[in-house]
């Protein structure tokens, strides 16, 4: 049942064993679009050093489709692929989808006629709340922990640093007497709330909650835990955010800035979306007080976004009323910060149009300035509301203020070893993440009936418990040192030993530090300890010298500086080298992040032209190919990874991605000279005659059909595009506005 996206893979390749075969992730949005182009190309490529590839379908439209036995669960079969050695996939971003994009998927491929059923607000029977629980399987971060069962190591690539070194992009200065800064609640929040424990033995733990009246309920009955693992709880009160957020927004409106929340809704996808609506419900205080009633009896909720309850006002007798009391609020209150201004999306319009660690790094880069609804730069105040890591960005721009713009030319980078392996960690709290009913006391209780845990909590408050096993530990620390050692520059954890979870983990990496067996001799590598805002002002302070720094961090940081770092750094986070060592032996290869990836298919809809870079997946392919080269015993695929290697250079030399306006080349005019360069690479070098000799005939039909090929690929610009689709395109419209190059199509058949 699986999907494969161009007609010139064999048809049962989605049913052949993985043995020693590269599984390229079929996703979403710009990614799944460049796939289109770009795959063809490198499969073709493959076949003739007898490397195979095969695709999996983990695109949201895929996951759903599966829950319901329409599809083959390509995803589970990936997650069992990963516990083996010759596990070798490439994985592009895909969408954790919102509610809103569930829902909009939803509907999508019920018009195209799958039979699924809708999404149920509040379940009214068992039918209706398995038919929950199945979309819930769905939304969120549930690809990457799946996938990710190792650590990262994510960094730029030697050719892109030397690139924006050589072309650097533009790093906005924050203006005389800049306003920006970020508003935090600091107390009463996760951070502050944090307790953890590190359990001695295997065992499995129950989560209940025991309300004031004396009822009992139980909220997570098994929780299995080993040996060695942490287990940490929290909450947010709700009541201490509302006042945060009212506190917030009268600040706003009194310095005359910009009002922006920061939240991630969609790896988050529990506990966010729900802060998001006490964001919507604080902003539009009068409007819920008045018509809150009339807005949930029909069934709109603040957590999906003001996009989904102007949507649905039609539909009731005083919609117009709602409507206009929203407009009045809107200009009442303090200017929002606008998503699209020419489109009227506000930053409250969609949970999952705001993401943090894109956001954030984007605010810095413009100078500390959002947009508002007449599309006018100001000032703003970026509210986060959980203090966590708030304090990251915090310091940055009070870095930026005191010293000026970071300049890409001179810069030093700053990689990051993520601990991220079986769920590590905030993103593995979904399923242990509750909105409380009743007064009372959560506890989390050992199978001898010891209270490990425990917090007093009020209607509305947002628990959560996670949890980091000890093996992801283990080779987090080593992965770390190993990456130390190589480059010879320091290796940072960044650690607070006044949160709770950061101390437990900070025993753990000094007893591994000092376990020779597993790090081998430290003497002579810089490694620290340090509290994320003193991480940050460390590693910006050997940025600005031009050093280099390791930035060793739990799951949501490496999320976080993985984008932010990246971005100051060489313009964008989609240009990284991301490798995740799976613990079994196999290899895990991420293409770079996809927060943009929506505006990019907009972008195409519209004028036929994407900007989506697939520099990411140039990178990932190479050490791809190397795996392949160690597990199959396939010299050929060795030479394919360094001559790509040597072709994406010069690729970055002719600054041959994607352009930013139309008439230039976009993403496909990009796998265009990725193919002419790497054809050309392949058929001079001396490694492999046969290979070289094979690759002659192509390298010499791309360079005499240069031009045409570029005519074809620009003359299509301008007009509107129809793939079929936005989460489940038709395959053969969406090859037809991918590969609109007669001339490329035929050379490349011809190989």
């Amino acid at each position: 049942m699986s999907r494969l996206f161009s007609p010139t893979f064999p048809a049962d390749w989605s049913v052949q064993s993985t043995m020693a075969k590269i599984i390229y992730t079929h996703t979403d949005e710009a990614p799944l679009l460049a796939t289109y182009s770009f795959l063809p190309i490198v499969s073709a490529f493959a076949e003739k050093a007898g490397v195979e590839f095969e695709t999996r379908d983990i695109s949201l439209a895929g996951r759903i489709l599966a829950q319901f036995g329409l599809a083959d669960d390509a995803l589970a079969e990936l997650g069992e692929l990963t516990a083996s050695p010759e596990a070798n996939i490439v994985k592009l971003p895909n969408i954790s989808a919102s509610l809103p994009q569930l829902k909009a998927a939803i509907a999508e491929l019920q018009a195209k006629g799958y039979d699924i059923p809708d999404y149920p607000d509040s379940p009214a029977d068992a039918t209706q709340a398995e038919i929950r629980a199945k979309y819930s399987r769905v939304i969120g971060s549930v690809v990457n922990p799946v996938l990710r069962q190792g650590n990262s190591d994510r960094r730029a690539p030697r050719s892109v640093k030397e690139y924006a070194r050589k072309h650097p992009h533009t790093n906005k200065p924050f203006g005389p007497g800049s306003k920006t800064t970020v508003a935090t609640m600091g107390e009463h929040d996760f951070k502050s709330n944090e307790k953890s424990v590190t359990l001695p033995a295997d065992d499995t733990l129950t989560v209940v909650l025991e309300t004031a009246d004396g009822g009992r309920t139980v909220l997570l009955e098994r929780l299995p835990v080993l040996a060695g693992e942490v287990i940490d709880a929290t909450v947010l009160s709700a009541s201490h955010l509302d006042a945060f957020l009212a506190n917030a927004i009268a600040r706003a409106q009194a310095e005359g800035v910009l009002f922006s929340v920061h939240l991630k809704a969609t790896m988050m996808k529990v506990s966010d979306p729900i802060i998001f609506g006490h964001v919507v419900r604080a902003y539009f205080a009068d409007v819920f007080q008045r018509y809150g009633e009339d807005l949930a009896a029909a069934g709109l909720s603040a957590n999906d976004g003001l996009a989904a309850i102007l949507a649905g006002l039609d539909a009731l007798p005083n919609g117009a009323e709602i409507r206009a009391a929203i407009d009045l609020a809107l200009a009442a209150g303090p200017r929002l910060s606008y998503v699209n201004s020419d489109k009227g999306v506000t930053n409250l319009h969609v949970p999952s149009d705001v993401i943090i660690d894109a956001s954030m790094p984007a605010l810095i880069r413009n100078g500390g300035k959002l947009w508002d609804g007449e599309g006018r730069e100001d000032d703003t105040l970026a509210v986060i509301p959980d203090s966590s890591y708030a304090g990251v960005y915090a310091t940055v721009i009070e870095d930026v203020k005191r010293n000026g713009p970071l300049d890409p030319a001179t810069i030093g980078s700053v990689s990051n070893v993520g601990l991220m392996a079986q769920a590590a960690e905030e993103y593995g709290s979904h399923d242990k993440t509750f909105e409380i009913h009743a007064t009372g006391t959560v506890k989390v209780i050992d199978q001898a009936g010891t209270v490990l845990l425990e917090h007093e909590v009020e209607p509305g408050d947002i628990w959560r418990a996670c949890q980091t096993k000890d093996l992801p530990v283990r080779d987090w620390v080593r992965l770390a040192v190993t990456r130390a050692r190589a480059a010879g520059i320091p290796a940072v954890f960044w650690l607070d030993e006044t949160r709770a979870h950061d101390a437990q983990l900070i025993r753990k990496v000094r007893a591994y530090l000092a376990d020779a067996d597993l790090v081998g001799d430290t003497s002579g590598l810089t490694i620290e300890i340090l509290a994320p805002e003193l991480a940050t002002a460390y590693s910006l302070e050997r940025m600005r010298r031009g050093e280099d720094t390791i930035s060793v961090t739990g799951n949501v940081l490496r999320d976080y500086n993985t984008d932010l770092f990246p971005i100051l750094e060489v313009g964008t986070s989609a240009k990284m080298l991301s490798i995740v060592p799976l613990i079994a032996g196999g290899g895990l290869f991420e293409t770079g992040a996809g927060g943009s990836a929506p505006k990019h298919v907009q972008q195409l809809l519209s004028e036929n032209y994407l900007r989506w870079d697939s520099l990411g997946e140039f990178f990932a392919l190479v050490p791809s190919f190397e795996k392949y080269a160690e597990f199959a015993g396939v010299p050929a695929a060795t030479v394919l990874a360094d001559t790509l290697d040597r072709a994406t250079a010069r690729f970055l030399d002719d600054d041959r991605s994607p352009g930013r306006r139309l008439g230039t080349i976009d993403n496909r005019g990009s796998h265009f000279y990725l193919a002419l360069y790497w054809a050309r690479e392949l058929a001079t070098q001396t490694d492999d005659p046969g290979l070289a000799a094979a690759f002659r005939p192509l390298a010499d039909a791309l360079t005499a059909n240069e031009a045409a090929i570029v005519q074809e690929l620009i003359a299509v610009q301008g007009s509107p595009a129809d793939i079929g689709g936005y989460y489940l395109p038709d395959p053969e419209k969406t090859e037809a506005v991918m590969r609109p190059s007669a001339t490329f199509n035929r050379v490349l058949a011809a190989l």
